[in-house]
């Protein structure tokens, strides 16, 4: 990665020096053109203007003898601009012929009257006259100070090697910053690779410095939360593992208990003393289809077989299988709905399971003399049921691990009063299973309150 960086740089330096050089060279010889061979070294600059401007408002060269006689005998216009004692002296001690576009001679200050031609090499060493766009005559100024066109590529070479010099000088320093930068770009990838490789190793603790805002922050703290949510997963595995082998022991044991018992000879072999051990049988069976079908909720391969559904007429059975064990516990049930709901496409046996668990829990932690009470509501894309019960509420510290495996707020409680730990897992993956929620809150006054929101559409 360092070397590819470096390279990208280099080239990118390369490019722009190469860039440099071209765009000086071609702009240094466009600069001498336009001052050597347009009257900068002879001086003539002003009268090459003075002759454009003259043809231009004539149209013709026609008594532009006038105007060149004077400059050559008084200095004429060249007296009048900047530097005009040095151009005047080179214009007096230079010969002047004015040719037109094909060469012929319209003004000779060595010859008068003019006559003949320029030569060839003559027109090249000549000043081109142009009037707007178009070439109308030439002007070639003899003695005083001259320079050719090999004089010109002289000096365009050597300004060419002046800027290949600094282009040089500026790409070094340019690799040596580019160094620099791959080398502080690429120590947060140094460390976050370390740090990777070590995760890969079982390391599920490594964290990387994160500093500012840019992409490589935000990969920083991508990797920080994907190794602590690997680390949580651990955690979470290994303690849903030790509570499954918890769960499962109580149970084996008192079976294991009863059954040496009867071989012992301690008990006898009667129906009464066989009812523990089917007891416990069957609570290792719910224990293990618990766990089953929390998997599949979570692995989303739930199965649902959904049909309309009143939301009130569940509720009303639910009420009515659980009147018996209310009563017994000294608690009232008690349902407020609307008369009329809209059914609504669900699964009626697992929200069933999610009323029975929410009710189940409700009286567990409902004193005597308390009241359960059910809510219905209808929203603009859902229906909510509500389970309030009059108990001492959730403790705050406990509320985000409520839906948790095996999470009891109580660890004091046994399984027979705190139950397996699952039924508020199993009853939230049911919600979402069905496109809906499940959450848990404290009542302002009192108590606590589950929430089961249901969709009145179907999204699959």
């Amino acid at each position: 990665m360092r070397i590819k960086l470096i390279l990208s740089f280099s080239l990118v330096v390369l490019v722009t020096v190469a860039a440099v050089v071209l765009v000086a060279r071609l702009g240094s010889t466009q600069a001498v053109r336009s001052f050597m061979f347009r009257g900068g070294m002879t001086g003539s600059e002003e009268l090459v203007s003075a002759l454009e401007d003259y043809y231009t408002a004539n149209d013709s060269w026609q008594g532009v003898e006038s105007l060149l006689a004077d400059t050559t005998t008084h200095g004429g216009m060249m007296g009048r601009g900047q530097g005009q004692g040095a151009a005047v002296q080179a214009m007096m001690s230079q010969r002047l012929r004015l040719a037109d576009t094909d060469g012929n001679l319209i003004y000779d200050s060595g010859a008068s009257p003019a006559s003949g031609s320029l030569s060839q090499s003559e027109l090249d060493a000549s000043v081109a006259l142009l009037s707007g766009r178009e070439t109308v005559g030439y002007l070639l100024a003899e003695g005083g100070i001259g320079f050719t066109r090999q004089q010109e590529t002289n000096l365009v070479n050597r300004l060419t090697q002046a800027a290949i010099s600094a282009a040089l000088i500026g790409g070094g320093l340019a690799l040596v910053l580019a160094l620099f930068l791959a080398y502080r770009l690429l120590a947060p990838i140094r460390q976050l690779t370390r740090a990777a490789e070590n995760l890969s190793q079982g390391d599920l603790s490594q964290r990387v410095q994160v500093h500012g805002r840019d992409e490589l922050a935000r990969l920083g703290d991508t990797f920080n939360n994907m190794a602590q949510g690997l680390q949580r997963a651990g955690e979470v595995r290994r303690s849903m593992t030790a509570d499954i082998a918890h769960e499962l022991r109580t149970p084996l044991s008192v079976q294991r208990a009863n059954l040496e018992a009867l071989q012992d000879g301690v008990y006898p072999l009667t129906t009464e003393q066989l009812q523990p051990i089917l007891e416990q049988n069957l609570m290792l069976t719910r224990l293990v289809d618990d766990l089953r079908s929390l998997a599949l909720a979570e692995a989303g391969q739930l199965t649902l077989e959904r049909m309309p559904t009143n939301l009130r007429t569940l509720a009303d059975r639910m009420l009515e299988r659980f009147s018996a064990q209310a009563a017994a516990a000294g608690v009232s049930l008690s349902l407020d709905a609307p008369a009329h709901l809209p059914n609504i496409p669900i699964d009626p046996g697992r929200v069933e399971q999610i009323i029975t668990n929410l009710l189940s829990n409700a009286l567990r932690y409902t004193p005597t003399g308390g009241q359960i009470r059910l809510g219905l509501g209808e929203g603009d894309e859902a229906l909510a049921l509500t389970v309030r019960d009059s108990g001492a509420g959730i403790p705050v510290e406990a509320l985000p691990h409520v839906f948790e495996r095996f999470y009891r707020a109580d660890r004091s409680r046994s399984r027979a009063e705190g139950g397996s730990g699952l039924g508020l897992a199993i009853a939230r993956q049911f919600a979402e299973a069905h496109g809906g929620t499940l959450t848990a809150a404290n009542h302002p006054e009192g108590g606590a309150v589950f929430t089961l929101s249901l969709p009145l559409r179907s999204s699959t």
